[in-house]
């Protein structure tokens, strides 16, 4: 029997991105996850300055590249991600 070269895991739906999100932000900018809405800025809210979000992307691109083979978020991408519900959204369209 073969060796799995790739854990399909099913579809994820938008709580569990959302999770994720608040889960890998939190990390990053060392607050508690229960701290972040949908609605907050980046900027503005949680004071994550780019650093903290390109270390955002990266763990993001790391864990969903195990369900959704080549997952990336594109780098012109990003000024575009201003919420974490820009980010949840986008993740979403490109899973």
């Amino acid at each position: 029997m073969p060796a799995e070269t790739h854990v399909q895991q099913g579809p994820i739906d938008r709580q569990e991105i959302l999770q994720l999100v608040q889960d890998r932000l939190a990390d990053i900018l060392e607050i508690d996850p229960d701290e972040i809405s949908e609605a907050d800025s980046f900027a503005e809210d949680l004071h994550a300055d780019s650093l903290a979000l390109i270390e955002l992307v990266e763990a993001l691109e790391e864990e969903l590249g195990e369900r959704s083979v080549g997952f990336r978020i594109e780098d012109e991408d990003l000024e575009d991600l201003k919420t974490v519900r820009d980010a949840v959204d986008y993740v979403i369209a490109r899973l």
